[in-house]
């Protein structure tokens, strides 16, 4: 048996197809999802998914969002998401690289929409480069 899978963000559908194993980033850490998976709605934190069909993986980049799993479908409802395969790995490199600048900017500081959204867009590149180097 297999996972029927669906991962659709506001401006388009990422992924709609079949999986063996579908790997979570919720927030309270990774979940693993096989068929027959008891029935679940779990918020998903900024990380990485994993898909496997037959021995191939493949990575997807998710910027938060939900996942519902019923009856081996598993419909997965994102702000943000990209394949890792679609991602430019040296660019995402420097991506993280200018983000983490950007947060240590706001080390020692108190609390601010500034440094919060630092911090997030930390978390994103750092997704992104991460779904590059998981395929």
């Amino acid at each position: 048996m297999t996972l029927n899978l669906r991962v659709l963000a506001p401006d388009q559908s990422v992924f709609d197809g079949i999986a063996d194993e579908v790997i979570l980033p919720s927030i309270s850490g990774q979940v693993g999802i096989l068929t027959g998976h008891v029935s679940m709605l779990t918020a998903l934190d900024v990380g990485v998914m994993r898909l496997r069909t037959g021995k191939d993986w493949t990575s997807i980049a998710l910027m938060g969002g939900f996942a519902e799993v019923e009856a081996n479908e598993v419909t997965v409802l994102v702000n943000g998401a990209e394949l890792g395969s679609r991602i430019d790995p040296s660019k995402a490199e420097q991506e993280v690289e200018m983000a983490e600048q950007l947060a240590a900017g706001f080390e020692g500081q108190p609390p601010s929409t500034e440094k919060v959204k630092a911090q997030q867009k930390l978390a994103r590149s750092r997704a992104r480069l991460q779904a590059t180097r998981a395929n």
